[in-house]
């Protein structure tokens, strides 16, 4: 990325990153206090709700967040934005009603009878996500980073006090679902805000006709990236609903915590850079760029993530039971087997947003079917012939999917497999041996 230093691109990101690493930081600090305040046993329960939050929310806004930045018209972005909001609506309201008429019998046929107490809340948090997505990728537009990095570390305190609240004065899963319920609500109020006071003049040129053009301007999107959309989300979290109901004892909540622990990096640059490569991707397409551009991210999300993602991930099996707590040293040893999928995800969810800057929402679909069939399949072939590895299989499986992946966003962006690597080869043989040796160790001795 040094080609870019002193560019917008590189302070964008570093803004965003900046303001998501608060917010991570501010989590993982407070996970070692919420691991003693709740049990495995409420981890899992919030695994479940988690799964089907983002299974929903993901494809609330029909993906029309995905087109705000590609209009020349500042107005027509704006009724984009609209049409994303009105679909969040939408279907926040199905959910609500399916969930009216049949809840308990969901949350049997799930393994979690006890989340048909707590299923009022999740239309609110599809609501609430699809809101806040739209106006991420509205503020993405206007230049406006500094606004979505402090909606960032306002999630994570307002979700944090939630949590800690709960879980001090009374415990249980509801503390946790609330928290992640009032992560979103609070950085959607803040951008709703932020635009109302920046940007009024082209909300107000909001107009039903005008909505319903730019729908069929754009309808690639919901026709292919919300299937897409879908079968992603879907390859990542049935799997652990699968888990939750099929694994003996919290083995989900194990799961869930080592997710949210990998995940950060993801979330701390991979977001960010996602982002800010969607808004830039278009101009270096239309400028013969692209291939040029999309080889310096990568080289520095190598740099920046995959090598301390690496380096941290192998201690994790030595620091887990200190950290939080004697009763989740499991988690330790599914973050090691995660490293591999975490760090394929991290190189190729920035930059697949490619396939929907060269139009190739179709190819991205397809994609994500594989993914589905992939992990969704083998976690349910594992159930029948090794029912004790399902969480291993599971990490397996993400490290084929999102190389693959890679591999075929590095096709569509004109960059050669061999030149990725071969830029990179230093760091990816370092990590390749820190790993190895790792892995190994764990397989044949104890970790003391």
């Amino acid at each position: 990325m040094s080609r870019y230093k002193g560019s917008d691109f590189l302070r964008s990101v570093t803004l965003l990153v900046g303001g998501t690493a608060v917010a991570q930081l501010l989590m993982v600090l407070l996970l070692p206090v919420l691991t003693r305040l709740y049990s495995p046993q409420d981890f899992s329960t919030l695994s479940v709700y988690l799964g089907l939050l983002s299974i929903f929310s993901v494809v609330a806004t029909l993906r029309f967040e995905l087109a705000i930045p590609l209009p020349a018209d500042n107005e027509d972005a704006a009724n984009i934005l609209a049409l994303g909001l009105v679909c969040s609506a939408v279907t926040a309201l199905l959910v609500a009603l399916v969930l009216y008429l049949c809840s308990a019998e969901l949350a049997n046929w799930l393994g979690a009878p006890e989340l048909s107490r707590y299923f009022w809340i999740l239309p609110i948090g599809i609501l609430l996500s699809g809101a806040y997505s739209s106006f991420q990728f509205w503020m993405g537009r206007r230049q406006n980073f500094r606004a979505v990095a402090k909606t960032k570390m306002q999630q994570a305190f307002f979700a944090g006090a939630v949590q800690l609240t709960y879980g001090w004065f009374s415990g249980g899963a509801l503390g946790l679902i609330l928290g992640q319920t009032i992560n979103n609500g609070a950085g959607a109020m803040g951008l709703v805000w932020q635009s109302l006071r920046s940007d009024a003049r082209l909300l107000s040129s909001i107009r039903p006709a005008r909505m319903k053009q730019m729908f069929g301007a754009y309808s690639r999107f919901p026709k292919y990236s919300t299937l897409e959309a879908l079968c992603n989300n879907a390859s990542i979290q049935i799997p652990v609903i699968m888990i939750a109901g099929l694994a003996i004892g919290p083995e989900a909540g194990f799961l869930l915590l080592a997710m949210q622990i990998m995940q950060a990096p993801v979330s701390l640059i991979g977001s960010a850079v996602s982002q800010v490569y969607i808004s830039k991707a278009p101009e270096k397409l239309r400028e013969g760029q692209l291939p040029g551009f999309t080889q310096d991210t990568l080289k520095g999300i190598v740099q920046l993530g995959v090598l301390p993602l690496v380096i941290g991930g192998v201690c994790s099996p030595y620091l887990f039971s200190f950290i939080f707590g004697e009763s989740w040293e499991r988690t330790g040893e599914i973050v090691v087997y995660m490293i591999p999928w975490i760090a394929m995800q991290l190189l190729a969810s920035p930059v697949s947003m490619v396939l929907h800057t060269t139009n190739n929402q179709p190819l991205a679909m397809g994609l994500q079917l594989f993914g589905v069939v992939v992990r969704v399949g083998a976690v349910a072939i594992a159930s029948v012939i090794a029912p004790l590895q399902l969480t291993e299989i599971y990490a397996a499986t993400g490290f084929l999917f999102y190389f693959v992946y890679l591999l075929v966003v590095l096709k569509v962006a004109g960059v050669a497999p061999s030149a990725f690597f071969g830029r990179n080869r230093i760091i990816l043989l370092s990590v390749l041996v820190i790993y190895l040796a790792q892995f190994m160790f764990m397989l044949i001795g104890p970790v003391v």
